[in-house]
């Protein structure tokens, strides 16, 4: 079950781009959107605004990474943050019994652990380039640095798309 929608920030300032387009795809997201927006020490934060060009290598051509954060904080160190599930974050495992079934989830997942490490590569790049940090925030770091309680034990009420 997917959950999406709009975001209004109530720091219209902090947002940098325009904040009547901010789209969450997903809960994660919209907590650490509200996140960016309530927190003193964000000065700066856009989501999906910062685009990274990147080389595919599952189909051979150019393509473009929608950074889903870039965060400033009061300190100066700026982030681009990824929001994904911990088990897109390894190399897939091979099923000890090859069924059909098993084969096709194993060729998604590793299509989708290639891409990802293609886009995790260039972004860790341009920051190392421009004094940036690349963080890829799981379900764990949500729990553990973003205070993400969950669907049930936090503040968000679910809204079914």
């Amino acid at each position: 079950m997917a959950y999406k929608g709009k975001f209004r920030p109530t720091n219209i300032g902090k947002y940098k781009g325009n904040w009547k387009k901010i789209q969450y795809r997903s809960l994660w997201e919209l907590h650490i959107m509200k996140w960016c927006d309530r927190n003193n020490d964000v000065i700066k934060w856009s989501s999906e605004e910062v685009v990274i060009p990147y080389y595919s290598s599952q189909d051979n051509k150019k393509r473009r990474y929608f950074m889903d954060f870039y965060v400033k904080m009061r300190n100066g160190n700026e982030f681009l943050f990824e929001v994904k599930p911990e088990k897109e974050t390894h190399k897939p495992k091979k099923p000890s019994r090859m069924t059909t079934k098993a084969k096709e989830r194993f060729i998604k997942e590793d299509y989708t652990w290639k891409v990802n490490n293609d886009k995790w590569k260039t972004a860790h790049k341009l920051c190392e380039k421009r004094g940036w940090k690349f963080k890829i925030i799981t379900e764990k770091a949500l729990q553990s640095i973003f205070g993400y309680k969950g669907i049930n034990n936090g503040n968000i009420r679910r809204r079914k798309q």
